[in-house]
């Protein structure tokens, strides 16, 4: 029954892939210790679980239905439970079925429930340290493999930034990318610098976003997001910037002429568990749970590269310019007073995150 359920499970996963064009919009009491052992048990080796005490973890993200987000966290529920033969699973509850993104990690603070994944903008009013990734253009210029490397491996960026997981009661399990990006539509063709001077942007309602649009000219304009697309319509605002899944979820072809990679904001999921839970784990489960996003993270990647294609085919075929930029244009952007000033402004609000990010990066 359980073969069966995965088969069914790993299908459903599959189809939530072909139909994923409409995703969400881009877009924490003294633990217990865990049993003492001599060693965790091989990831895949199920009989090795079968003398532990069975664990369910609660699971939960607010992401649009068939996002990246809940294929994710759904995969790695999957994976844990076939490593584990059924020992630990996680009960996943998608899009929103317990609360927005701010109730799961207070939930997930409180222990209330365990595991989370969400994109990094939500986290950073827990978690202050996050904001490093509120800098603009810091990953622009690299590839998938190059972002993964500083994001998931052992480096002191992720050394420091475990440790800001740490100290709001979290436990950072990874984060889910592939160098895709928030991008610019607008109505008017925005090839140049110069272009960007006087944009009537719509924005997140984020004091370094709107300082970054500033520094290039634009004049960044937070709005609901239900108005947005009649805004755009009307005229009131030229452009907005989210991933390019949520512009096709939002059919902005239909009210925007340009389509412009600007990649200012890195596409980026974060999963992590309460450090409650996380401690009182086996470490048998724990380095199972790890083995699961890791895995996840390696089936997911490929689809993140797939759905931004096709998702920026759909814009374009719908009648929208795509205009991709030389790295000199961002070069000329992060040479810019304005940013560099953001940059270090950033880097003192994250303890130094920044210039550690940075560095990794090379």
């Amino acid at each position: 029954m359980k073969k069966f359920l995965a088969i069914v499970l790993a299908l459903v996963m599959t189809l939530a892939l072909v139909a994923c064009g409409g995703g969400s919009s881009s877009t924490s009491s003294e633990s217990s210790s865990a049993p003492a052992q001599s060693g965790a048990a091989p990831a895949g080796d199920a009989d090795a679980y079968a003398a532990l005490d069975p664990v369910e973890l609660i699971g939960a993200d607010s992401t649009g239905k068939g996002a990246a987000g809940q294929i994710f966290g759904e995969y790695v529920a999957s994976r844990v439970e076939e490593i584990t033969g059924g020992q630990l699973t996680i009960d996943y509850h998608p899009n929103g079925d317990l609360g927005g993104d701010a109730d799961l990690i207070r939930q997930m603070q409180n222990n209330e429930i365990q595991l989370v994944v969400c994109q990094t903008a939500p986290t950073v009013s827990f978690i202050p340290e996050m904001a490093v990734f509120d800098l603009p253009m810091v990953f622009a210029k690299y590839d998938g493999d190059k972002i993964d490397e500083v994001l998931n491996g052992d480096n002191e960026f992720t050394q420091a930034m475990g440790a800001a997981y740490e100290a709001q009661k979290l436990h950072l399990l990874g984060f889910l990318q592939n160098a895709t990006y928030r991008l610019t539509t607008a109505n008017k063709d925005l090839s140049t610098l110069a272009d960007f001077a006087g944009l009537q942007i719509r924005t997140m309602e984020n004091a370094n976003h709107m300082a970054f649009w500033q520094a290039i000219g634009a004049q960044p304009t937070p709005l609901a997001w239900a108005e947005v697309y009649f805004s755009l319509q009307s005229g009131a605002i030229d452009a907005q910037e989210n991933a390019a899944d949520t512009c096709v979820g939002a059919s902005f072809q239909e009210v925007q002429k340009y389509l412009a990679c600007t990649n200012h904001i890195l596409y980026c999921n974060q999963i992590c568990i309460s450090k409650d839970a996380w401690d009182a784990l086996d470490p048998a489960y724990q380095e199972a749970l790890e083995q699961a996003v890791t895995d996840a993270i390696a089936y997911m990647r490929p689809q993140l590269e797939s759905i931004d294609a096709d998702n920026k085919k759909v814009l374009e075929d719908g009648g929208m310019t795509i205009i991709e930029y030389p790295a000199d244009f961002f070069d000329t952007i992060l040479g810019l007073d304005g940013v560099k000033n953001l940059y270090t402004k950033i880097d003192g609000d994250t303890n130094g995150l920044g210039s550690k990010l940075t560095a990794a990066l090379g």
